[in-house]
């Protein structure tokens, strides 16, 4: 892979951003799609999706709004130490300081979009949506015929295997109409780099050892936009470089802020923390980052300056401190396999093998034992698939025969009417000139285009007000 093409300005709207017309706009084409996303509703609608604590009334506690806007940062840090070292070493004559501005420029526009297909209730909302079709589909039946005989293997995997990185793929090419049927145009080395997992969900080995192939990237319905973007760029069925790093801005940025919301919260205390960092620091005695003593240095700093609450001090400096070791693990990442990721052939992300890996996978199992497994945060979940579940029973079968010679009854077609006009206008498209298999696997898209589109609040009300409960 070369960086010439990698860096592709292209977009799906022919002539947009590629034809020289006189202008006086000075912004580069990636500086566009950075004010094409800031500008999205689909953006501004993560502000009320929230990352670990859905419908929590706390103003600290994160949402995917924020979590997005530190991704976003911490992309493009990394994206500066990387093209930095790439120059001053000499690894790529190619590589110019232009193409360093370019993929900073992609790296803060990627960080905003990673997340903007993600259901409503985090990630339990992906699950909750995957276990309804497990659940659903095989017994699900489409004027006496079974759904499952009438769609491929790539179509039912697509909903078995459902996945929010696939949906921001759609979103932001499809769904999100801004002036035709090409979403946002963004260019096309930007949505290169937000589909990390390049192979559709019928290629889907977890067990292959090569993170690429972890989930499914795209739809069968964005199968075209997918091959279209990544020749294009030149990285075909490879993960794009700047994809790494996406990745691993988007792992260090939440598993530092799980560990930070979880402390505020009260599920994890300072003596906690330190006893699972003692641990750790007792397993790898030469690593050149001294966890536990960062921690208790920063705890008598606070001691000393006299803070209310030496504990907070000490945790919300430590991830600070924290934060910016393991961004010089991920720069290490990329740059001493560099070789190997602009081959494609690189497995595993930028923490592998090193401390920082070490380091991250605690903080991941940290939130995990402490939080995720907590009975708190169990009820919210059992009441977020009760509003998850209702919504896609009532949504698929009033969409099973929308847009057939058959009539919707009068329920039907209210529930239909509330799914937005944008969403439906994405799926006529679509439609044209498509099998009635192809139709109706497009339908159930439709369903999973509209609940990914909802925020935790408005979920939560239409199912209270579907339900008659206010």
């Amino acid at each position: 892979m070369e960086w010439s093409t990698l860096l592709c300005t292209e977009r799906m709207r022919s002539g947009a951003g590629n034809r020289r017309i006189k202008t006086t706009d000075l912004r580069s084409e990636f500086e566009k799609d950075y004010h094409r996303i800031i500008g999205s509703a689909s953006f501004r609608r993560l502000q009320d999706k929230t990352q670990v604590f859905p419908l929590d009334k706390s103003d600290f506690i994160r949402t995917r709004l924020t979590h997005s806007l530190e991704v976003s940062s911490l992309g493009k840090s990394l994206g500066q130490n990387i093209g930095e070292n790439i120059i001053n070493c000499r690894k790529d004559p190619g590589f110019t300081p232009k193409m360093k501005e370019d993929i900073c420029h992609i790296l803060q526009c990627a960080g905003l979009i990673h997340d903007i297909g993600n259901p409503p209730f985090g990630h339990f909302g992906e699950n909750a949506i995957r276990e309804w079709f497990i659940k659903n589909l095989p017994c699900m039946t489409y004027q006496d015929e079974p759904v499952e005989r009438m769609l491929t293997p790539q179509m039912k995997a697509d909903f078995y295997h459902f996945e929010g990185n696939a949906q921001a793929l759609r979103l932001v090419t499809k769904l999100h109409y801004l002036v035709d049927e090409y979403g946002m145009n963004l260019t096309y080395a930007l949505l290169n780099t937000i589909v990390k997992y390049p192979v559709p969900s019928t290629k889907i080995s977890i067990h292959s050892g090569n993170i690429k192939e972890k989930k499914m990237g795209y739809y069968y319905a964005d199968q075209d936009i997918f091959e279209a973007v990544s020749t294009a760029t030149g990285a075909k069925n490879n993960r794009h470089p700047l994809t790494y790093i996406l990745e691993a801005a988007d792992d260090l940025a939440y598993k530092t802020a799980d560990i930070e919301d979880a402390f505020v919260k009260g599920f994890l205390s300072f003596h906690e923390l330190s006893r699972e960092l003692e641990k750790l620091q007792k397993e790898n005695p030469e690593a050149d980052f001294q966890t536990l003593d960062k921690l208790k240095s920063l705890y008598e700093r606070g001691i000393e300056k006299k803070v209310s609450h030496p504990e907070s001090y000490a945790v919300k400096n430590w991830i600070v401190r924290i934060q910016g070791y393991l961004i010089s693990c991920a720069t290490f990442g990329f740059t001493s396999h560099y070789e190997e990721i602009m081959a494609g052939t690189f497995k595993h992300d930028l923490f592998y093998g090193s401390f920082g890996g070490r380091l991250m996978d605690l903080l991941g199992d940290i939130a995990y034992r402490y939080v995720f497994t907590s009975t708190a945060i169990y009820k919210m979940e059992v009441t977020e698939s009760v509003i998850l579940d209702f919504l896609m029973d009532k949504m698929v079968h009033a969409v099973l025969y929308y847009d057939t010679d058959e009539m919707l009854d009068p329920i039907d077609s209210r529930v239909v009417s509330f799914i937005s006009d944008n969403y439906k206008n994405a799926y006529k498209h679509q439609a044209e000139g498509k099998s009635e298999a192809e139709k109706l696997y497009l339908r159930l898209l439709l369903v999973t285009d509209y609940v990914c589109g909802m925020t935790d609040s408005y979920a939560k009300r239409l199912y209270q007000e579907m339900n008659g409960l206010i």
